[in-house]
């Protein structure tokens, strides 16, 4: 304390009025959770862009191939062609339009992306749950059965999945979600351990209702952002291991398309016609860079501890 501080007395202090409306006042709004995690996403710059990213390449993949001619067609006339105004990426070997197969092929990669993504995502969350919650023998076989999986590496899995089933966008989403679902398992167990003996869990077991309600209804709510960020990584992951899965023949195969094939494709010439490789190549790179980073901005986003 100072020399001043010590010397004050009641008079320099000012009393101030008794207003009870004015003390129990709310004199900030109201913010829900997710309102919040809108607010924080919308401010950030990083995630504004990113989105702005995937956006635009979805809505091209859709409308594009529309208004696009020569996905299928050949013409030995007009082959290897640099990009021009009539071919605005070139073409390929065939004479085929690479605009249109680009566009075409992000479709396959995209689908891809978002099965290979949610379908692993929702076999984990309800075999995760279901272990978490009821443990015993239940928890003991599932588990041991994701000790034994996690022991090979996934890519023996895909490549024997589809050398049986063939190529096709959904032998590769069925390949991902045989091999991807242990992950999210164990993480929704966890955090299944976490939740099951809280209060608001308890008060609903004491009120009657089954286990399968608490666990969709009251638990799982509460562990979603996090598996929605889980999401978001698995997408790019899904979309790269279609990419390397078509570069060494095992994924999509001609005439079908998908930015994998087309740099599979445009590898065999890419000395003479870098074109054909590189143009596929930079729309991987910059959509698993967009997913990457629009996924850590809705974890920070979520995250209620990095709240304002």
């Amino acid at each position: 304390m100072t020399e001043n501080t010590c010397n004050m007395t009641q008079e320099d202090f000012a009393r101030l009025p008794q207003d009870r409306s004015l003390a129990d006042a709310i004199v900030r709004p109201s913010v829900s959770y997710w309102r919040d995690v809108l607010r924080r996403i919308t401010s950030d710059k990083v995630a504004i862009f990113s989105f702005a990213v995937i956006a635009l390449i979805t809505l091209a993949a859709i409308i594009a191939p529309m208004f696009s001619t020569g996905y299928e067609t050949t013409d030995l006339l007009h082959t290897n062609l640099p990009p021009s105004a009539s071919h605005w990426f070139g073409t390929d070997s065939l004479g085929r339009d690479l605009w249109a197969r680009v566009w075409m092929g992000a479709r396959i990669s995209l689908l891809i992306g978002l099965g290979g993504a949610i379908v692993p995502q929702i076999i984990g969350i309800f075999l995760g749950g279901l272990s978490g919650y009821f443990g015993g023998w239940v928890d003991m076989l599932i588990m041991r059965v994701i000790d034994v999986g996690v022991c090979i590496p996934s890519l023996v899995y895909v490549t024997l999945i589809m050398l049986w089933l063939d190529s096709g966008p959904a032998a590769i989403i069925i390949a991902i979600a045989i091999t991807g679902w242990m992950d999210s398992a164990r993480v929704v167990r966890g955090r299944m351990l976490q939740f099951k003996n809280r209060e608001f869990v308890l008060a609903a077991r004491t009120q009657g209702a089954s286990p399968l309600r608490i666990i969709f209804r009251h638990i799982l709510p509460n562990i979603l952002g996090q598996q929605v960020v889980s999401i978001t990584s698995a997408i790019p992951a899904a979309i790269f291991l279609e990419a390397y899965l078509s570069f060494i023949g095992l994924g999509i195969k001609s005439p079908m398309t998908s930015w994998g094939q087309l740099c599979q494709t445009g590898a065999s010439f890419y000395r003479l016609y870098p074109y054909q490789l590189f143009i596929p190549g930079v729309f991987i790179s910059v959509t698993i860079l967009a997913f990457y980073l629009f996924g850590n901005c809705l974890r920070d986003a979520l995250d209620p501890h990095l709240r304002d």
